[in-house]
């Protein structure tokens, strides 16, 4: 597993499926991410392997990046942060998503910044942007103390309207 960043208290890695499946059947499938992110449709740690496989390490083959796996330093899987390219929006976007347990630590924020010094010294990225479902203040109120800027809403190619954040690095 590539190891793309390291924090103080976490480490930020590439997901691999024989070892993050079972977490990423759990996250996918808490209350908020279904809520503020989608419901991806995974029933099974077994479609939890090919969801990491078909989007997660594609995501790492086609474009250099993706949505990386976060864990504490002594390897407990806690959430998820990266970067996404959509094909309608300019520039790649953060995401990030928690476990409940682990969520309002710092966690987020943390796993954030470092991600964001990955995108701009390893990735070259001059902006970044990040989406969140119009309910979600939690996420908007991270994105702030990001220094990300509300740029406005926006009608997705689905017909959701979702808040547009940028940054640039």
């Amino acid at each position: 597993m590539k190891l793309i960043a390291e924090t103080q208290r976490l480490v930020i890695r590439e997901m691999d499926s024989a070892v993050d499946a079972e977490f990423i059947f759990a996250i996918l499938n808490t209350p908020k991410f279904i809520r503020f992110i989608g419901d991806r449709g995974v029933r099974s740690v077994e479609q939890a392997e090919d969801f990491i496989e078909d989007r997660y390490r594609q995501s790492y083959r086609e474009h250099g990046f993706g949505l990386w796996t976060v864990t504490l330093k002594h390897g407990v899987q806690i959430g998820m942060c990266g970067f996404v390219k959509r094909p309608h929006l300019d520039h790649a976007d953060l995401g990030f998503a928690f476990l409940p347990d682990y969520e309002r630590q710092g966690f987020g924020f943390e796993s954030a910044s470092a991600i964001l010094k990955v995108g701009k010294e390893e990735l070259n990225f001059s902006t970044v942007l990040a989406i969140t479902s119009l309910e979600n203040k939690a996420s908007g109120n991270l994105l702030k103390k990001l220094n990300f800027n509300f740029n406005g809403i926006e009608t997705m190619p689905d017909g959701e309207q979702l808040k547009i954040f940028s940054t640039t690095l």
